[in-house]
């Protein structure tokens, strides 16, 4: 490319600065030639960075430079119209003194999202539920990690159910059912000063039949 833009080129320039400087290159309308598009890039009047499935084409400093000054360049001959324009464009600037920039304002906060393709979800399996023997597992290897490795400590079941976070609330209930029904060597109880609970605890509570539970307990 020559120093100076081609007359097709500079149509991309204008394109893209009718659009405050920048847009998807599939976004914009005529189709840009490869040739043209890398001659801008090349020449230092358009930068590109790769946004999704298309490139984002940007002006550059020195695109608006060539562009405040170059407003009376001949486009191509189907673009009459627009050549028209900025030579209108052009007289008010000079009057005013004013600049294409100032004109032409900041790009939108936002860039142009490029639709995507819809693509229908993949079916996925429902996780299988643990049996109430590894339910039972993986409750008390929680309560371990949680005390250290001791055990008779206490330990809430909002501190439970974010050690167990990959079962729903329906599973980890069913194993906390399991406890309560009865178990040799576990226990669920209530803290003594209700006060002391806190929206958390008491979002985490198990509570059948409207009894609420808090703190897990496991005898050696």
């Amino acid at each position: 490319m020559s120093e100076m833009p081609t007359p097709k080129q500079a149509l991309v320039l204008w394109c893209l600065l009718g659009r405050c400087g920048t847009a998807l290159q599939s976004a914009l309308t005529p189709k840009i030639a490869k040739l043209d598009r890398e001659a801008l890039l090349k020449a230092g009047y358009v930068e590109a960075r790769r946004q999704g499935r298309s490139q984002r084409l940007t002006v550059t400093d020195k695109g608006w430079a060539w562009a405040g000054a170059h407003l009376r360049d001949p486009l191509p001959p189907s673009f009459r119209v627009l050549q028209d324009w900025l030579e209108r464009l052009h007289g008010h600037l000079e009057a005013t003194g004013g600049t294409l920039a100032d004109l032409v304002g900041p790009p939108p906060p936002e860039p142009e999202p490029e639709p995507a393709p819809k693509r229908s979800a993949p079916k996925r399996a429902a996780p299988k539920r643990p049996t109430a023997k590894a339910l039972r597992a993986r409750i008390e290897a929680a309560y371990l990690v949680l005390t250290g490795g001791e055990r008779a400590k206490a330990v809430r079941l909002s501190a439970l159910r974010e050690e167990l976070a990959d079962l729903d609330r329906e599973t980890l209930d069913e194993g906390l059912a399991a406890i309560l029904r009865g178990d040799a060597t576990a226990r669920l109880s209530q803290f003594s000063d209700p006060k002391s609970l806190d929206a958390a605890e008491r979002a985490a509570a198990y509570a059948p039949a409207g009894e609420p539970f808090h703190i897990l307990w496991i005898q050696s």
